[in-house]
């Protein structure tokens, strides 16, 4: 005979595994592809924030093509060779996002400005690009972009009014003969700090006035224009993963560099997926309810399972537990035995009574057997459980 005939299998067959799981499948399949798709359509024709190339509501094509049409030549570079190169005396530099750039790249723009650029404005430059590239200023703590007064004297925020500034808020160094503008809690969103001759560098805390859906607010316009196109040549900078220069440098954070970089419409697919999966696992998890019998593997004997807890009470030196179990089995038997009722089995008050009555010249002690204290060792255990069933058999055959 073959043993494996006379045992019950809990293997899932594969069709019973499908059954299963085709249902979570397709979920997992459908909100894949949803979710794929919802991040393709974001992020198409996107060139990520202040492209001047991209008409999208964080790009700044409108803020390009207003400069295009005052006669300035908007020159878009992605490399730190090309805004070198193409930085000149007549140029203003805009870096779009500074604290994405290496110290070393930092230092090849601080040469590039120092030697070339006559206008340099940096967009939201924070503590990793301030020492390097505007050391008379230090980064304060953030705050959100709002529309702001200029309170300065620097005219080209006094000629455009109040505008759409915030982010980084800047300290300069005492003596240094900058103008601090629009300020919020008291300190400035926009600095201007002169270099040699007629250079200048310009840091704005946002870049909410150069985006192309809040461009006709407030004076954005006309801040960004008198800011961006003072000179002939504009450099538009966007720092990008493709840049070769930033490889190979010690203190490159190209974790940080590629997030920053990566389409937005992306990110919020990748989120959607994990809170997906979330819910599914929640959904199909074990959840804690009642008991319920499951088959067996195999079939045991009932010695086997009395033998089997009997070593696990012993292992765990339980003689308590064993000593209640014993007692409590022995009284639910000798209950209906003596006409009492089994609920009233464990009341001492309701089986002490009737035992006595059953047996009057037993030498046993009923009430030290039945509801005693437990034993102290496994000598007394195992007295305990045979003169339980001494008692039990005088009981049944009195």
């Amino acid at each position: 005979m073959n043993p494996a005939a006379d045992t019950t299998s809990l293997a899932l067959t594969p069709r019973q595994l499908w059954s299963r799981a085709r249902g979570t499948l397709l979920v997992l399949a459908l909100v894949l592809i949803g979710g794929i798709v919802l991040a393709t359509v974001q992020s198409t024709g996107s060139h990520g924030a202040l492209d001047p190339r991209s008409a999208d509501p964080h790009d700044s094509r409108a803020v390009a093509e207003l400069l295009k049409a005052r006669g300035v030549t908007v020159t878009v570079t992605t490399t730190l060779d090309e805004t070198t190169a193409a930085t000149t005396g007549t140029s203003t530099l805009l870096v779009t996002a500074p604290d994405l750039l290496t110290k070393a790249q930092q230092r090849t723009l601080r040469r590039a400005i120092t030697g070339a650029a006559s206008r340099t404005v940096l967009i939201g430059a924070g503590s990793p690009s301030l020492p390097t590239l505007a050391p008379d200023v230090n980064g304060a703590t953030s705050v959100p972009a709002e529309n702001l007064a200029p309170s300065c004297t620097l005219e080209a925020a006094t000629r455009a009014g109040s505008a759409d500034l915030g982010g980084e808020r800047y300290l300069v160094d005492p003596g240094t003969a900058a103008d601090a503008c629009y300020p919020a809690d008291g300190l400035p969103t926009l600095v201007r700090v002169p270099g040699p001759g007629a250079t200048d560098t310009v840091l704005l805390g946002s870049p909410d006035i150069l985006y192309n859906d809040r461009l006709d607010q407030q004076g954005n316009a006309s801040l960004a224009l008198q800011l961006l196109g003072s000179r002939p040549h504009l450099v538009w900078y966007l720092p990008s993963l493709s840049d070769t220069s930033a490889a190979g440098a010690p203190d490159d954070d190209t974790t940080g560099n590629f997030l920053a970089l990566i389409p937005s419409g992306w990110l919020w697919g990748t989120l959607q997926l994990a809170v997906a999966a979330l819910l599914a696992a929640l959904w199909r998890g074990r959840r804690l309810g009642p008991l319920v019998t499951e088959r067996l593997p195999v079939a045991l004997r009932a010695s086997e399972a009395t033998e089997g807890r009997a070593r696990l009470y012993r292992k765990a030196n339980a003689r308590d537990r064993a000593a209640t179990v014993l007692r409590t089995a022995t009284r639910t038997r000798l209950a209906p035995a003596l006409g009492v009722p089994v609920q009233d089995a464990h009341s001492p008050e309701r089986l002490l009574p009737a035992l006595s009555a059953r047996l009057p010249e037993t030498t046993a002690d009923p009430k030290h057997l039945l509801f005693g204290p437990a034993p102290a060792d496994d000598i007394t255990l195992i007295r305990l459980a045979d003169q339980l069933d001494a008692l039990e058999r005088e009981v049944r055959t009195s």
